[in-house]
């Protein structure tokens, strides 16, 4: 079974993706990759590549959609499948370069964890019972990775190149699936990349958020079982 190489989202680690691993790992080898140690979209995807198997499923949620995309347009004969999730296939505009560059003015003067919970937790999710603890989760992904990691990821989005060019040529079986409620990412990003890719397949999950693998996995995992299975 081709293996499935999970990417996470800004300040997020594997267990982003804790509700998919633990339904899919008796069946399929999984890899969590990093995306840290660069501060470019495409070299992260060159780091990606250079750890991945020879073939692989590819899923990449927010951030990781980013540089799914990338890995793609840089190895297409590699990837068997692509999952884009919460993500966004255009380049950053300036009004959110500015608020970005705010933001890391911030963390360096050691203020990651008030960037965290006052700028950037509050738009992830949903509401729900389960919110809370989601963001609790959220935070200490977070601080695990550190400051560090916050200004290198924040360099590569704000310099990402615009996918809708390369979209046309995803000529892979393609799942493109969000939150209903994803402010960061909203459904008509998510419109716009079924659009390009041919035979794309657009979910949208309900009581979900920017972070859906965690805010509703069943539903969820059950959008990747017919991705996986297409």
């Amino acid at each position: 079974m081709t293996p499935l190489v999970l990417i996470p989202g800004m300040m997020c680690d594997a267990q982003l993706f804790g509700p998919q691993i633990a339904a899919f790992s008796g069946r399929r080898t999984l890899i969590c990759a990093p995306i840290s140690g660069h501060t470019s979209i495409e070299d992260l995807a060159t780091d990606v590549l250079a750890n991945a198997p020879d073939r692989f499923a590819l899923a990449g949620l927010s951030m990781g959609g980013i540089v799914a995309m990338e890995i793609m347009r840089k190895a297409p004969a590699r990837i068997e499948r692509i999952a884009l999730m919460d993500t966004n296939p255009l380049a950053e505009d300036d009004q959110i370069k500015a608020r970005r560059m705010v933001q890391m003015a911030k963390v360096r003067d050691q203020n990651l964890a008030a960037v965290m919970r006052n700028e950037m937790k509050p738009h992830y999710l949903s509401k729900s019972p389960q919110r809370r603890n989601i963001l609790n989760l959220c935070m200490e992904m977070a601080l695990n990775l550190g400051p560090h990691v916050f200004l290198e990821q924040s360099r590569a989005l704000m310099d990402r190149p615009d996918q809708s060019d390369a979209l046309p040529c995803f000529d892979v079986p393609a799942l493109v699936l969000c939150g209903r409620d994803d402010r960061l990412c909203p459904i008509s990003r998510h419109e716009l990349m079924a659009a390009l890719i041919p035979n794309a397949r657009l979910e949208i999950i309900k009581g979900a958020g920017h972070l859906p693998t965690l805010e509703q996995p069943e539903l969820t995992n059950a959008a990747l079982v017919r991705w996986l299975e297409a």
